[in-house]
């Protein structure tokens, strides 16, 4: 997800309602060019509008659950779902399918398809932290901000004795994880011309 290098010294705040704007454009910039993602939202004109409507309810989400996390200027940005929540809250997941549709059109299916993928193969159990989307800025790219901004976050996680779930879409950053503690559990195909995307699962130290 975070192209970065070995994790860096940084200080990380928890994101209130007013850093909405800032962390989903550091996002959508981020993910640009991602494997999966940007096979799902294939447009590559109209791909950063759509990422910015997407995501920013995914943002919306983990900062009304308290687990929203960026470094200064949201050069970084880790948007945690704490156990038993879901993703999005329940009105925003019953209006999905139409504001994809509104953005996408017929991509909309290949879109959808892909978000039930991703929810199919979450483990249910045992309870724990999933690190739903992990971003750098383009700009801050290199520095390490994006894996010390996970570190700092594992920390807090080993200090509740609580395990941790992520997807990675970028098959680059896996020994990054693999470094900070997670372990493969295996992958999911999207789409018979779909990437592969890993599971990741992490128990507390």
């Amino acid at each position: 997800m975070c192209p970065d290098r070995a994790p860096a010294p940084v200080a990380g705040r928890v994101a209130v309602p007013e850093d909405t704007a800032a962390i989903t454009e550091t996002l959508a910039l981020a993910f640009y060019e991602d494997p999966v993602w940007s096979w799902a939202f294939s447009d590559p004109e109209r791909r950063l509008e759509q990422y910015r409507a997407v995501w920013r309810l995914i943002v919306e989400s983990a900062i009304d659950g308290g687990w929203g996390w960026l470094t200064p200027g949201a050069g970084a940005a880790a948007l945690w779902i704490l156990p038993g929540r879901p993703e999005l809250r329940p009105e925003d997941e019953e209006g999905m399918g139409r504001r994809l549709e509104e953005l996408l059109g017929e991509g909309a299916e290949r879109v959808l398809d892909t978000m039930q993928r991703f929810d199919a193969a979450h483990p249910q159990e045992p309870e724990h932290y999933y690190l739903s989307l992990l971003g750098t800025h383009p700009d801050r790219r290199g520095r390490g901000e994006g894996m010390s901004l996970l570190a700092e976050s594992l920390t807090r996680l080993d200090a509740e004795g609580a395990p941790a779930y992520l997807e990675s879409s970028n098959p680059a950053n896996e020994p990054r994880y693999e470094r900070l503690g997670f372990e493969t559990r295996g992958e999911f195909e999207l789409g018979e011309d779909g990437p592969n995307v890993m599971r990741m699962w992490r128990e507390p130290r």
